[in-house]
């Protein structure tokens, strides 16, 4: 009976921030931390839940940003005796810690939203556009950086998509302002208020699945283990393969183990380009063994 371990690492980084796209989000960061402080500040001063509900979305985005470049920094910090797999799972979990704090902000929007819905507060109609306009501005100067990388990089269009959304949230806040001044209108602010909820707690639920996905080191969606192991049976040498486990270490870094029956050493390799080149896992560890059953394998 023989037992053969081989690991076999190939790291993609096409996805990665580069040390520019660093700066760019710092600045980005910054700057939407300022405004939400603005934001919350005036919203608070006028009376407007929407401006606040702007505000908190902003801080989300924020957020990401910031756990985006702590991603960054910490993922790239070497493995270690402790953290054999390194830190690339910092990212997924600041992003679940993320989507907590986005949808419990969501639910709190949704409750000032219909209260001031069904019993609308008089609001300073003048000082919501003022700000509104500024917020407006920064979303879009914010999103023009982000833009010019966003081509290029999965976190800046990230950035973009967020900042964009925001640009489009304050537009609704300017309406609500304008409803005040022009008409006399205030429950279109709980209204602008609700659909900045909605959104927000849609987005925290369409993140929700991939995230958890990946914690309870689950295949990923476009991986189909039952055509891994058509795969490889189909490689010549290859008698049976099971045992298999396929699970995400991060959003771009698969990993997969496995048992092959069969006795030649150079099908190791063979497999491991395999799962590369086709399906994109870049880190197997592939067992060959001789024996005829296999006790501890799960299937």
């Amino acid at each position: 009976m023989t037992h053969t371990h081989q690991h076999e690492h190939h790291h993609h980084h096409g996805c990665e921030v580069s040390e520019k796209s660093i700066k760019y989000l710092i600045v980005s960061f910054v700057i939407n931390m300022a405004l939400s402080v603005v934001e919350i500040v005036g919203g608070i001063l006028a009376g407007s839940v929407s401006l606040i509900g702007d505000a908190l979305h902003n801080t989300s985005d924020a957020f990401s940003i910031l756990i985006a470049v702590a991603a960054f920094k910490i993922g790239h910090k070497r493995a270690n005796k402790k953290y054999t797999y390194g830190f690339r799972r910092a990212e997924v979990i600041g992003g679940f810690v993320n989507l907590i704090l986005l949808f419990i902000s969501g639910l709190y929007l949704v409750f000032e939203g219909c209260e001031r819905l069904f019993f609308p507060h008089q609001i300073d109609g003048r000082m919501i556009i003022v700000i509104s306009v500024i917020a407006l501005i920064v979303d879009a100067l914010t999103a023009k950086i982000s833009h010019t990388h966003a081509h290029h990089n999965a976190n800046m269009k990230m950035v973009f998509v967020h900042n964009l959304a925001d640009a489009f949230g304050s537009i609704g806040v300017i309406v609500s302002g304008v409803c005040v001044v022009m008409f006399g209108v205030y429950f279109v602010d709980g209204l602008i208020a609700l659909m900045i909820a909605f959104y927000m707690i849609f987005q925290a639920a369409l993140s929700f699945k991939p995230i958890v996905q990946i914690l309870m080191n689950a295949a990923p969606e476009h991986i189909d283990v039952e055509q891994i192991k058509e795969a490889i049976k189909n490689i010549k040498g290859v008698e049976d393969v099971h045992h298999i486990h396929v699970w995400a270490v991060s959003e771009h870094e698969v990993s997969l183990e496995c048992h092959i029956k069969g006795t030649d050493l150079a099908l190791i390799p063979i497999v491991c380009r395999l799962l590369d080149e086709k399906f994109g896992i870049n880190h197997a560890n592939i067992q060959l063994e001789n024996q005829k059953d296999c006790p501890d394998c799960v299937f």
